[in-house]
């Protein structure tokens, strides 16, 4: 069964999604102030955070980046606000996905098990042989990732995006493709999830993230990695 931790102020929200959670077979743990929010997590170590944004006593973007700092649990982030640079702003911060207000509790449903699904593919993915191109070395069986020989550290999703991309390195892969792997053929988010990864990657792995000479963005189909 897999715990979750459910971070929400507005009970009429929180008792609805924790029913309909349960009903899932998911285990729930329900905190409604920010600032129980990690000694939960302490306590709980749940398989998947939803947190809202807004929050009394800690916000939801703080508990994000202070949960990032400790592990890679995977984070769907709740927002009230419509404003783009916020959902950006959750994806900077690490979050996995994100779901505005008002929502379809179907809908994250689907989104809670399409990123429980994907969050292993790394640790399963064990025993394959490091892939190294243009500087940048990923070894997927033990989960890590050098640039120019410093170690880099990366979240689930930008370390999957890096590895499929370095993996074919020299080939276009649509965003299409990436979202598939990287997310799911069911993710029914949007494709700024992935451009606000790629920048991220761009910000870790160039040395002018501004102008990649690594992570080459194809204007209209995708993205390739350079092989040289």
């Amino acid at each position: 069964m897999n715990k979750l931790l459910l971070v929400e102020d507005e009970r009429s929200i929180a008792e609805g999604l924790s029913i309909t959670l349960e009903a899932e077979g998911f285990e729930v743990a329900w905190v409604n102030d920010g600032l129980d929010a990690i000694p939960t997590w302490e306590r709980v170590r749940p398989d998947l955070v939803v947190l809202d944004l807004m929050l009394p006593g800690m916000s939801g973007t703080d508990i994000c980046r202070a949960l990032r700092s400790r592990s890679d649990v995977p984070i769907i982030m709740l927002t009230a606000r419509d404003a783009e640079v916020d959902r950006v702003v959750g994806l900077e911060l690490g979050a996995d996905d994100y779901v505005t207000k008002p929502f379809s509790t179907r809908e994250l449903v689907a989104r809670i098990k399409t990123v429980l699904r994907r969050a292993p593919l790394t640790a399963m993915s064990g025993g394959s042989a490091p892939v190294e191109a243009a500087g940048v070395r990923v070894d997927r069986s033990r989960h890590e990732v050098h640039v120019d020989g410093d170690l880099v550290e990366l979240p689930p999703k930008e370390f999957e995006l890096l590895a499929l991309l370095v993996e074919n390195a020299g080939r276009v892969l649509t965003r299409d493709q990436l979202i598939d792997e990287v997310w799911g053929h069911d993710y029914v988010g949007d494709t700024k999830t992935l451009d606000v990864h790629v920048r991220r990657l761009r910000s870790r792995v160039e040395v002018e993230p501004q102008e990649p000479t690594r992570l080459r963005t194809v204007r209209g189909v995708g993205y390739r990695f350079a092989d040289g």
